[in-house]
Formats: structure tokens, sequence, C-alpha cells
């Protein structure tokens, strides 16, 4: 084997379980330790979570996310609360979306600029929203283990959050895990997504900055990726581009540009740029920083960067009730008693769809 095979050798990948309930303490639910005799963690007040996260307290950032994460009504409300004062009291951060095809290395690259950027004095936040089990709901692969540097740095903090089965994998409450990370003091966080899909429209919807990695050698690149994700795209990263890997990496970056040319920028007064890097060798990735900050520099000063902030905010309320209609839809016992009779009806060709779906709209709209 050679030795670039060697460095390219996958690192052995490790299952994360599920999540136990109450495994942060939260009340109404058993803990492990309290299941197997042991002592329950204290409960805690909206104002020890506020002051706990301002504080930059990692068990109470982590319980916080928790918290927030739960869909008990009790809870909910809790997080409410702590969300609502800790909205005030967030500092000012760069939020990076990253993502691309699998194997791209996406961990690993995260990693590298996450450690620069400690280097240079930044606290970074990492939310990386891994698949979810269909069995435990816990998260199949946790980025804690592949980012053992960077999760081991007290200046750092990474959260592998399973996806609950919200559409394309994004977790349902990464926008309040962002309110979190900021509260506590992290002025850089990297929102990781899994894949290619739909879920990346809606990490656009959280991001400053959105960056597409891929490789090449992977088939036809642009056949592959969906233009509607190139077209979301800052800037796209040729990574892996080291050993004999290079040539490969410039010629699809050069491809890029070339169509990168023809497409409407995803950013008001910025074009976006291909590039590429190595990860594993540490190449391009402080060009990929100053990039960013070339690319904040010119959305401040044109007024992009506060009109996506602003949009960001609306998005958020909009997918609060999306969800929340949603949940009350399910749970409402007149749609609930007939939703299965008439979903039937439809599988045996006995009723349109678009009729089953207006009479559960209308027993919905009854109250």
């Amino acid at each position: 084997m050679s030795d670039d095979a060697k460095q390219r050798k996958p690192r052995t990948l490790h299952v994360r379980r599920g999540v136990d309930g109450g495994h942060d303490g939260l009340p109404g639910s058993r803990s492990r330790g309290e299941a197997a005799g042991g002592a329950r963690r204290r409960v805690l007040s909206a104002g020890q979570y506020v002051d706990g996260v301002l504080a930059g307290d990692r068990v109470v950032l982590a319980r916080a996310i928790t918290l927030i994460e739960s869909n008990a009504p009790a809870h909910q409300d809790l997080a409410q609360e702590v969300l609502t004062a800790l909205l005030p009291r967030r500092c000012a951060s760069v939020r990076v979306g990253i993502t691309g095809v699998p194997g791209a290395g996406k961990s690993t690259l995260i990693e590298d600029l996450g450690t620069r950027l400690r280097a240079r004095g930044h606290k970074v936040a990492v939310t990386a929203v891994d698949p979810s089990s269909t069995v435990t709901g816990g998260s199949v692969l946790g980025d804690k283990t592949r980012m053992e540097k960077l999760a081991a740095d007290p200046g750092a903090f990474i959260r592998p959050s399973p996806a609950g089965g919200t559409l394309g994998g994004v977790a349902r409450k990464t926008r309040e895990t962002i309110v979190l990370f900021e509260a506590a003091g992290y002025d850089v966080v990297l929102v990781e997504t899994v894949g290619v899909g739909q879920s990346e429209v809606m990490v656009r919807s959280m991001a400053d900055f959105f960056l597409l990695v891929l490789i090449a050698g992977a088939g036809d690149e642009l056949q592959g990726i969906k233009r509607g994700v190139v077209e979301l795209a800052d800037a796209v990263v040729i990574n892996k581009a080291d050993g004999t890997g290079v040539r490969a990496a410039q010629r699809t970056r050069a491809e890029f540009e070339r169509v990168l040319h023809y497409l409407r920028p995803a950013t008001e007064g910025w074009t976006t740029r291909a590039l590429t890097a190595s990860a594993l060798a540490g190449h391009g990735v402080d060009e990929i920083w100053a990039m960013i900050g070339e690319f904040l520099t010119k959305a401040r000063a044109g007024g992009a960067f506060d009109r996506r902030r602003a949009d960001q905010e609306r998005a958020w309320v909009r997918a609060l009730v999306e969800e929340g209609l949603r949940d009350r839809f399910r749970a409402h016992p007149q749609v609930a008693a007939a939703r299965q009779e008439l979903e039937d009806q439809v599988a045996r060709g006995e009723l349109p769809a678009t009729a089953a779906a207006r009479r559960l709209l209308d027993l919905f709209g009854q109250g």
C-alpha cells in the first residue's frame, strides 16, 4: 500500500447509542444513572440555565440544548423562557453552513478549520446533524469521534444531534441551538448537514456563508450535484487536493469556475468562487477563512449581511408556525379518528387524495 493510500485509510467509525429519556436530568423522566440506583441530577430553573450558558458552563450548555430538543410540553415552556432571556445576550458571530457529497471530507475540513480558528482566539461551536437511527432516534455517526482534536479543546463545542426525521436530516432545533451557542460566547458557528438534498435550503436560511465541499473523481460532478444546491453556495471547495489527486482537483475547480460564471450568485454583491483544499494536508484551509472574511466585509458594507440575518429571523418564525400547525393537526382528535380510514380509501382508489386532504383540513378547521 502506498503512503498516500495509507494516509487516506478511513478511521474506524463508532456507533453512538440512542439518547435515553432524561439523560440530562430533565424532570419527568428517569435517567440511566437513576434507573441503576444512582443519584438523579438536580433540576435547573430557567435562571440557572441562563446564568450557566452566559458563564460559558459547558455542562449547563449541553443540558440547555437537550432541554430545547425535548418534545415534552413542560420542557418546551421552560426552553422558551430560557431562549427569550438569552436572545438579547448573544455575541456577534459568523454562521457558516457546510455541506457536500458523502465522503468529501467535511468533518476533517471542519476539524482543521476549527483548530486553526481556535489558534486565532475564536470560540468555535459545531452542530453536526447526523442521520437518525430509526430504532433509537439517536445519531448513527457521532461527529465527535471524527473531530477528536477539536472536541478535546475547551474553547470548542461539538454537538452531534439526531435529525429526528425532519426534512433532509436537519435537526428541528438547530436555530435554537445556534442561539445558545452565541449566548455562550461562541463567535464562529459551523453547521454541517448530511449529504446533499433539500436540507441545504433550510441551512441556507440559518447561515451567513454557505460552503459546498466536493471531491474530484467521484463521477460527473456537475451531473451528480443538483444545480439548486450549487446556486445556494457562496463558495465551492474541491477537497482532497493532495498527492495524486491534485491535478484532478484543479481540473474540477476550473470546471466549476466556468459553470459558476453563468449562475446567479447566492449573495448580492458577491461572486461565488471555486477553490481547492486538502483538509488532510492542511492546504488551502487558511484561504477558505480568508475568503469568508472578505465575504463578510463586503456583505456588511453592502447591507446584505443585515438583510440576510433579518430574513433568517423571519424564516425561523415561519418554520415554528408550520411545525406547530403540523403537530396540532396530527393531535386533533377528529383528524386522528378519520385519518386512517380516509388514507385507506385513497390507497384503494375509492377517494381522490385531494378530497381526503380537504376533509381532514375541514375537520381540523372545525376546532
